[in-house]
């Protein structure tokens, strides 16, 4: 009886057969066989072996998944799926490239089998093997070959690739090869280090203390010194040392930032070290006196202005906070109201140009207090922009989360959503120094638009709304309909 690789073989064969490689024209069989060596130097796992012998199936073949998963099991169809990429027929390849690999990374990203992982490298180092040979014969005539003639754009797919598999990869020599090569083709991509044995501090959060939750990660208590930032699984090690080096350039300019003094490992994670004695979040001081709930709002309303105050020149490179929530409305609002979304694009571009600092993601999870200090974490979203963000982003966690479905809110911040309520009020008098109802209630009409955007582009990242979730979309659409036509301005 044959066994499951030897199947796989003869399966792969026909169906390939008569087809040959782009660029030598051998026969194409070779390269999934190729595939299937080296995925043999990093495990003896069958069904990963498999999968790479049938990688190309259904992408290039009449093949299908259904059909792969009778003769091979759920696994191996599941990570032949990861490969497939979606074809667009009626769209020419070179206009498609960058949407079709874009999708093709978010299944790599937030894939948990490592299985997964290693049938990507596999597969990218046996191409780059073919690009790297044909680059160093013919130069830059390689990139007049391929769908995608920009040299930049293939080195970010490669580079995305490789940064996205390194943390449970970098040990193999598959690895190291595709590093190699990516240097290569495209000096200077990676620090030459990586093509070389380089192990992280592993650590363990088992029995760890958890202190509070953001959008990319997981903080917890390690010792008495220290807590870890334990990142969500699709980021990698650049994005956590993007992160690191933003975290620094903010303290420099006044910003009380915990900097981080080291990346780990957590299991097939990335974290970063924080020494932090004797601190918690202000979420957990909440938790356990709700009322003192005005106190911790006034610490965070002065820590708010602290940071509103911070100028910076134009060298300091922060993005543009404005484009992070014209993203959220190009990814949700447009999708549903084109002309609704443009009306508050435009509301947005009035907003009069600045160069003060805000944090972009500004809630009592992400602030440890310290010796009675605040100190702030998750510094990815560091911007310039008008203050009005930065409370639309306080609208969106303490009120918008739990309009629906207080738990949501309840479970974030770790407190009841009218202590929630109560904290924003509480905030806003504290941050505009104001009692006057009028005045607050119109900052938060201003930052509630914003808030019921990015709302509706959660929503909408989740795929196609289920019968609920579009309820809760219409509802968003109208309150921002009206905020639309009452609103000539968001500015502060």
């Amino acid at each position: 009886m044959m066994n499951m690789l030897e199947e796989a073989i003869i399966y792969a064969t026909v169906l390939h057969q008569g087809k040959v490689r782009k660029f030598n024209g051998i026969p194409f069989i070779l390269h999934p066989l190729e595939v299937a060596q080296i995925l043999s130097t990093m495990t003896d796992d069958q069904e990963i072996i498999t999968a790479g012998i049938l990688h190309d199936v259904v992408e290039d073949t009449d093949g299908t998944l259904a059909e792969i998963e009778k003769r091979f099991g759920k696994r191996v169809a599941s990570m032949v799926a990861s490969e497939s990429e979606e074809k667009y027929p009626d769209e020419a390849p070179n206009l498609t490239w960058q949407r079709r690999k874009e999708e093709s990374l978010k299944v790599l990203k937030n894939s948990t089998d490592v299985g997964v992982k290693m049938l990507w490298l596999a597969d990218k180092l046996a191409n780059i093997r073919s690009l790297a040979r044909t680059y160093s014969e013919r130069g830059d005539e390689l990139w007049k070959m391929l769908h995608q003639s920009d040299p930049a754009m293939q080195c970010w797919y490669y580079r995305t690739i490789a940064e996205t598999v390194e943390l449970s990869l970098n040990k193999t020599g598959a690895f190291k090869e595709l590093i190699k090569h990516i240097n290569y083709i495209w000096p200077g991509t990676f620090d030459s280090d990586k093509a070389r044995y380089r192990k992280y501090r592993e650590v363990s959060i088992d029995g760890c203390k958890l202190l509070g939750r953001g959008a990319k990660g997981d903080v917890y208590r390690y010792d008495d010194e220290l807590v870890i930032k334990v990142f969500n699984q699709n980021n990698t090690y650049r994005d956590v040392e993007r992160e690191i080096a933003i975290s620094r350039r903010a303290f420099i300019l006044g910003m009380p930032t915990a900097i981080s003094f080291g990346i780990v490992s957590v299991g097939d994670r990335y974290g970063a070290m924080f020494e932090l004695v004797d601190s918690e979040t202000v979420s957990k001081y909440i938790e356990r006196s709700p009322g003192q709930v005005e106190t911790y709002a006034k610490i965070m309303a002065e820590l708010g202005r602290t940071i509103h105050e911070i100028q910076v020149s134009e060298s300091d490179t922060f993005p543009s906070a404005s484009e992070r929530i014209k993203s959220y409305i190009n990814g949700g609002l447009a999708y549903e109201n084109e002309v609704l979304a443009n009306k508050c694009i435009a509301l947005l571009d009035a907003i009069p140009a600045s160069d003060h600092l805000i944090h972009g993601d500004f809630h009592t999870g992400n602030v440890f207090l310290q010796n009675g200090e605040p100190l702030l974490i998750d510094m990815d979203r560091v911007s310039v922009g008008n203050p009005i963000i930065e409370l639309s982003d306080l609208y969106y966690f303490y009120v918008v989360l739990g309009e629906e479905d207080p738990s949501v809110v309840e479970e974030f911040m770790g407190f009841s959503y009218q202590t929630a309520q109560q904290f924003l009020d509480s905030f806003l008098k504290a941050y505009l120094q104001t009692e006057d109802a009028g005045r607050l209630a119109e900052v938060k009409e201003k930052a509630s638009l914003i808030g019921y955007a990015r709302l509706i582009r959660k929503l909408r990242k989740k795929g196609t709304p289920s019968e609920k979730d579009g309820q809760v979309i219409a509802c968003c659409l109208s309150k921002i309909s009206e905020l639309t036509e009452k609103l000539d301005s968001l500015a502060l």
